[in-house]
């Protein structure tokens, strides 16, 4: 809009207009019923930053497992119980859980409250939950919610 009133198309005009936006949506944040949608976008990298780092530390481990020199694995499946209920939230944290290195979702239940993950080195069952939970389930709804 504020282009159009401007009658100047340039980026910088575009800038200073979307600044002028933001503005006035934080002056008027009271008024709008939904949250501030620049919230959700930081969110969103959030979890973009926390997937890389997560892939980025279990792509380590899994070459620490490969490059030893007697294999030592104990795989297994285990179930995740998760709180997240559209099938939006539930697919996304699966193919986080997937594209991870070292573990992989198998399937999920009926009901949508549990999803079964099989591990490559599965130590403790349930520390691994509570890593999935706190990291990529909380993400997700912080996204989402």
């Amino acid at each position: 809009m504020w282009m159009f009133l401007q009658e100047s198309y340039t980026f910088p005009t575009f800038l200073f207009g979307y600044f002028i936006g933001i503005l006035l949506l934080l002056v008027l944040q009271r008024f709008i019923p939904d949250a501030f949608y620049l919230r959700r976008a930081i969110n969103i990298l959030k979890l973009v930053k926390l997937f890389i780092k997560e892939l980025l530390l279990s792509n380590i481990e899994i070459v620490k497992l490969v490059y030893k020199p007697k294999l030592n694995v104990e795989p297994g499946i285990f179930t995740l119980p998760t709180v997240l209920k559209s099938d939006w939230e539930i697919t996304l944290l699966a193919n986080l859980i997937t594209l991870t290195p070292g573990t992989l979702s198998v399937a999920v239940s009926d009901d949508n409250s549990e999803i079964f993950i099989h591990a490559m080195e599965l130590d403790d069952i349930e520390e691994s939950i509570k890593s999935i939970k706190e990291t990529f389930e909380k993400a997700i709804m912080e996204v989402t919610r």
